[in-house]
């Protein structure tokens, strides 16, 4: 089985990986080096690096919609292409290059969390399991028929790093024991319900700020959902501050929304509108990131402050 691997960042090396164990890998897609970091430079996508280590150079098309990609596939002569993060709508053509045309491994059950960002916003949205889907792609945004679906539960305290790890492992998985049975025609393809579909649009700045006069779970969830990137945000004393890890406290006595206390043992309490937040990890602007201990101890938070004010 000849193949193609599309993929952008690090969530999809593990399914690279796979794919190259067990098939005949003839080319790797991802997207353009991106400029990162404080000085702008450029970086090259997980994928890429990957797609090197296994001797391959990655072909990286500024343009998808217009370019040559379809071009490109059929010279490989791929009989499928198998599709994960790789961050771009593929238009018809290109979707129809191949002989057993494109297949994605989408990380959600779907017909939930169809878009850009699933991991982050089950977890935003207080969902106990999540997984991936082995579906034949169509023109739409992850709406095609899923083959297999295989179930992962997400920890109470579980964050978006660390399930992303969960996925990639979960994804190679997929690749080695279904997805050649989906090319064989082993697995029949079922059509997603429409009706019971949800949307993980991408992640856009609005969406990382914390409102403390919401429920105390509900904070909590937006914090783990963006760890430990974006990160969901506040303020403090007209600094932005990033919070990173937090659970909901037991046993606190109720605070004013975005108020900070000091708890037994030190702990890091925040009001919420119902609830307490304990704070476990944040990064105040200009910092580095520290345990909730050491943000009391340099006073980079101190009891009394309103966050978000």
């Amino acid at each position: 089985m000849r193949t193609v691997f599309f993929g952008t960042p690090e969530l999809a090396v593990k399914a690279l990986r796979a794919l190259a164990e067990i098939t005949n890998l003839v080319g790797v897609v991802c997207q353009p080096d991106r400029p990162a970091g404080r000085g702008l430079k450029l970086r090259e996508p997980a994928v890429k690096v990957a797609a090197r280590e296994l001797g391959l150079a990655a072909h990286q098309p500024v343009k998808v919609k217009t370019g040559s990609l379809d071009e490109w596939l059929l010279e490989r002569n791929t009989d499928v292409a198998v599709v994960m993060a790789y961050g771009r709508i593929l238009p018809p053509r290109v979707l129809a290059a191949p002989k057993r045309g494109c297949i994605n491994l989408h990380a959600s059950i779907l017909p939930k969390y169809r878009g850009a960002a699933p991991i982050n916003w089950a977890i935003v949205r207080g969902e106990s399991e999540t997984g991936v889907s082995l579906m034949q792609m169509d023109e739409g945004c992850d709406t095609g028929p899923v083959y297999a679906v295989r179930r992962l539960p997400i920890g109470p305290e579980t964050t978006a790093g660390e399930l992303g790890e969960q996925i990639a492992d979960l994804a190679a998985d997929v690749v080695r024991e279904e997805l050649p049975r989906a090319v064989s025609g082993k697995l029949v393809a079922e059509p997603q319900q429409e009706e019971a579909a949800t949307l993980a649009p991408l992640i856009q700045p609005g969406h990382l700020a914390v409102d403390f006069a919401a429920d105390a779970q509900k904070i909590v969830n937006l914090i783990r959902g963006m760890s430990p990137s974006p990160s969901a945000r506040t303020t403090v004393r007209g600094k932005r501050l990033k919070l990173l890890a937090a659970r909901v406290a037991s046993g606190s006595d109720e605070l004013v929304p975005g108020e900070v206390a000091v708890g037994p043992g030190r702990t890091l309490l925040v009001g919420a509108g119902r609830g307490v937040v304990q704070l476990l990890r944040g990064q105040i602007e200009g910092r580095r990131a520290l345990d909730a201990v050491d943000l009391l101890n340099g006073r980079a938070l101190v009891e009394g402050d309103r966050l978000g004010s």
